[in-house]
């Protein structure tokens, strides 16, 4: 295939330049819409919201609310005329329904008149944040230093919240300094480059037209593109290095091409089945948007790899000696000399080090393995949430909406739980159940029960003493649903429902299946791995140490998001849950990542080893020959992920956080010490297969002359 994509180029290049442009013309047509509903399954919640729509459809769709603070009180007449000039201009706006003024209804009002609400229902179904962000404009214009007015709601939030700007730009310039040092030419540098932002954007449109079978959340596109351009740029960075071995030992480019993919392009065929076999893994967290994501980002993987393996090739065909053009001034006098060459000249500093670990390798492993243990302290307390108002930036309308109402109607305020039942002439007073939740200690009110239209459901809302994130909120829920529904006379009928919730429903489903995904990929991708590398014992090794350095990289997440450590520095504007789909999201994109650099890791050594029979001397030089390529490669992992930390989306931060705390554990601690040091330890077994002797050297006489000149 390297061979064809060589000598075809041109076809090779105008194919996929077609192709891109088709599929993004179709994308930006007739694309999907995302899907944010994760309320699906069985759950009590996702069955209380069905109820909800069959029964109270009218009481359905997206409501904003408008929470007034008033120094003086909202009686006063400066006050009151600013507040009703705010009400005017909401109600007549052609998205909204009737807005009922707080001056009509008492409840709306504190009983000392300075803190009000109300509540603003949507008239579409379908509302764009762009209407819906003149609405937030306004009411933040109204406030003064007297009177403060802001605007809450999901739809108000999203309004709010700016595009994520130019993070993926600047993960792209990171990249870009990162190749030029790397490989210190210009051409060399744009090379993997143009390939990954080639292939994102057709990955990232076909990954918008697969929404219609397949719904995916918004964020989809966002970790499509953030890990599209990773492992992009790292496949065309391992394949590009690998002919520049070539050139360097004399091949002719199409020589150079076709070794490139046969070698490092196989590696990067197993690396990239590897992640998007992981990313299956989701499939059996049971929620349909998981199913989604997975999905989704599986096209911007497999479509990145193809162009590494497809349009790269072609790309080196029209560079060839040219490679290395545009060069460096202070690196134009060097020869680009490959790893693998024979030379009498010192090893290198990864050979050194590999050297001083073998040495101590038992001291090394425990070291290594105790501070990954370590760092993974924080997980055993991670607890899991949805991001609310309470978590957004503090300049936010919507977290200012949140803090007023809090203050005038309670922290549960804004953590509703809605309560329904079916009923008929037998079940129908659910007056002893809304007795018996207002008596249940952390409620601090349940509203009268009311009857649906058809007369076939009754509903009512309490809320709670606690916020939304409050770890006793989501005991009040299991507590309603375990003690108090079942032993009050007609309670076993009640759901208890609401975005709160639901939320719990979903992390506590996420809690339950997350074990059973982890052994679902690791599982299948030790089967992968054994197939390339034919060793049981490495396998091991590899989801051993993935294990412990994914594990520290949600203890690193918890202490920063959950914890508070160094938070505010990092973007999160308070303490906060692990968002719901994080850890779920994270670890099968984080398994596959680390079993790329494995993969690219071990078929040196293993390669070295097949030559020399000796697993001491193939680890050190399979270490030496790819410590530069792969620390280039987890440098632009770690400056794609860390961007997302400019962006406005805290959940997707988070994401980011992890992955490149991950990745950078992964590189240092686990390539350049945990490995080296159990595979010394470990020696032959290494290479221990079922059924089969270890691999032998196919030479026992040193490779050249100028290794036995080094050896002498």
């Amino acid at each position: 295939m390297g061979r064809f994509c060589f000598r075809r180029r041109r076809l090779v290049l105008l194919a996929w330049i077609v192709g891109v442009i088709a599929v993004a013309f179709a994308s930006f047509g007739y694309g999907a819409d995302p899907d944010n509903d994760f309320s699906g399954g069985g759950s009590q919640s996702a069955r209380a919201q069905q109820l909800m729509e069959q029964h109270f459809p009218q009481e359905q769709g997206d409501r904003l609310t408008l929470a007034i603070k008033a120094d003086q009180g909202i009686d006063d007449p400066a006050a009151k005329q600013r507040i009703e000039k705010v009400i005017a201009e909401l109600a007549d706006s052609p998205v909204t329904g009737p807005v009922l003024s707080p001056y009509q209804d008492k409840s709306l009002v504190t009983k000392d008149r300075r803190i009000a609400r109300t509540t603003i229902p949507l008239a579409a179904k379908e509302v764009e944040k762009s209407d819906v962000k003149p609405l937030v404009d306004t009411v933040r214009a109204a406030s003064d230093a007297g009177v403060t007015l802001a605007l809450g709601g999901y739809m108000a939030e999203k309004a709010e919240t700016p595009p994520q700007g130019p993070a993926e730009s600047v993960g792209i310039l990171a990249a870009a300094v990162i190749l030029f040092v790397a490989f210190g030419s210009l051409v060399a540098m744009g090379l993997p480059i143009v390939t990954a932002l080639l292939a994102i954007v057709g990955g990232l449109a076909l990954m918008k037209l697969v929404g219609h079978l397949v719904p995916a959340p918004n964020f989809a596109l966002t970790f499509g593109a953030m890990i599209g351009l990773g492992v992009g740029i790292d496949y065309a960075l391992f394949i590009v290095t690998r002919y520049k071995d070539g050139l360097g030992e004399g091949d002719d480019p199409e020589n150079a091409t076709v070794k490139a993919i046969a070698t490092a392009g196989h590696a990067v065929l197993f690396a990239g089945t590897t992640v998007v076999i992981a990313l299956m893994g989701l499939f059996v967290m049971g929620q349909r948007l998981m199913t989604g994501l997975a999905v989704a980002t599986s096209i911007t993987v497999l479509v990145t790899m193809f162009a590494a393996l497809t349009l790269l090739p072609a790309f080196l065909g029209f560079t060839g000696h040219r490679i290395n053009s545009l060069r460096l001034p202070r690196r134009a006098s060097r020869r680009d000399r490959p790893v693998s060459a024979p030379s009498l000249e010192r090893p290198t500093l990864a050979e050194r080090w590999a050297g001083v670990v073998q040495r101590r390798p038992l001291i090394a492993a425990l070291l290594a393995g105790g501070s990954l243990l370590v760092l993974a302290v924080p997980t055993l307390s991670m607890r899991l949430s949805q991001p609310d108002a309470s978590v957004q930036p503090r300049d936010r309308s919507s977290y200012v909406s949140y803090e007023i109402l809090s203050e005038g109607f309670g922290p549960g305020y804004g953590a509703p739980l809605v309560f329904v039942s079916e009923v008929d002439s037998e079940n129908g007073d659910l007056g002893p159940v809304v007795e018996a939740v207002g008596r249940t200690e952390g409620i601090a009110q349940a509203a009268p029960a009311r009857v649906s239209e058809d007369g076939k459901a009754v509903t009512f809302v309490a809320f709670p003493t606690t916020g939304y994130q409050d770890e006793a909120t989501t005991d009040l829920v299991h507590k309603l649903r375990r003690e108090v529904l079942p032993g009050t006379p007609g309670g076993e009928h009640v759901l208890v429902g609401g975005p709160n919730a639901g939320t719990i429903d979903v992390s506590d489903e996420v809690g339950s299946r997350l074990p059973l995904m982890i052994v679902v990929v690791i599982a299948m991708s030790m089967v992968l791995l054994i197939a390339l590398v034919r060793s049981v014992t490495i396998a091991l090794q590899a989801a051993v140490m993935n294990l412990l350095s994914i594990g520290a990289a949600y203890g690193v997440v918890v202490a920063v998001v959950q914890w508070g450590w160094f938070g505010s520095a990092l973007g999160f504007p308070a303490p906060m849950p692990v968002t719901t789909w994080a850890p779920m999201m994270m670890f099968p994109i984080l398994f596959g990542l680390s079993m790329d650099y494995q993969v690219f890791l071990i078929s040196r050594v293993r390669e070295e080893y097949e030559r020399t029979g000796d697993t001491r001397e193939a680890v050190a030089r399979g270490l030496a020959r790819t410590a530069k390529v792969i620390t280039a490669a987890a440098a632009i992992m770690i400056a794609v992920f860390t961007t997302s930390l400019l962006g406005p989306d805290v959940a997707v931060k988070q994401g980011g956080l992890g992955m490149a705390v991950a990745v950078l554990i992964d590189a240092t601690i686990v390539r350049m010490i945990f490995v080296p040091a159990v595979m010394e330890l470990c020696g032959k077994a290494n290479w221990w297969m079922p059924g089969r002797r270890a691999p032998k050297a196919t030479s026992t006489a040193p490779a050249d002359a100028g290794e036995e000149a080094a050896k002498v």
